[in-house]
């Protein structure tokens, strides 16, 4: 009888052991994944309501855009970073460093960002200061610059960017980058940047880049983009 109650005693223990280990294992797991999905990355707040752009982007195209696909590349990045060198630097710095999927991700979070701020509800007009002049100086007009702006966003083929750039001497260049291209990684600050993937304008123009590409100018903010020249 005494051997039977120290089997089943030691059968109990052995049971509580098993649990207690495997309580302790899904806790570490369940921390590890917590710290595996630590948001360091994050997208910008948007200065303005999902319909403040509205009839140049429309409210859906917002919020599919900014709230499905900036989201996605700031999840993505915040995954793909975790035990890489990566994991504690800065964006641009991401930007600049890698390649493949976490350059990918990275830059198009820190497009994104840059995008979604040189907008405002009833936005439009002209640069004014040192940028219009920059402007004037390099390109003719503002009107000539918009021309020549326009032009290089529609003959980006497939998916990219276009570009308003600036120099260590303030001097202006038009930029085209495919996909996630930024122009930071050419040792320029960028200033102003158009998206041309379709998901930006397509619910709203479907096929019409150029007309997109036009509209925009609306909606500029350009005390906002000018106080990055």
């Amino acid at each position: 009888m005494q051997t039977i109650h120290y089997y089943l005693l030691s059968g109990l223990f052995a049971l509580l052991a098993i649990s207690c280990n495997n309580s302790n294992a899904k806790n570490k797991e369940n921390d590890n994944t917590k710290k595996s999905v630590n948001m360091k990355f994050e997208k910008v707040a948007l200065p303005y309501a999902t319909d403040a752009l509205e009839p140049v982007i429309s409210k859906q195209t917002v919020e599919l855009h900014y709230g499905k696909h900036h989201q996605a590349y700031v999840d993505n990045l915040n995954k793909l970073v975790v035990g890489t060198k990566f994991e504690n630097a800065d964006l641009e710095t991401v930007v600049k460093e890698s390649d493949g999927a976490i350059f990918n991700n990275a830059g198009q979070i820190l497009n994104h960002n840059i995008y979604f701020t040189s907008f405002k509800k009833d936005g439009g007009g002209e640069p004014k200061g040192k940028l219009a002049d920059a402007i004037n100086e390099q390109f003719g007009s503002f009107e000539k610059f918009k021309e020549e702006f326009n032009a290089a966003g529609v003959s980006v083929f497939g998916s990219g960017w276009v570009w308003l750039a600036k120099d260590q001497d303030g001097k202006l260049s038009i930029l085209k980058e495919s996909n996630a291209g930024n122009p930071v990684t050419s040792g320029l600050v960028p200033i102003l940047g158009f998206d041309v993937w379709e998901h930006s304008y397509y619910l709203d123009y479907q096929n019409r880049r150029a007309d997109h590409l036009k509209e925009i100018w609306k909606i500029i903010d350009w005390d906002v983009v000018s106080a990055r020249y």
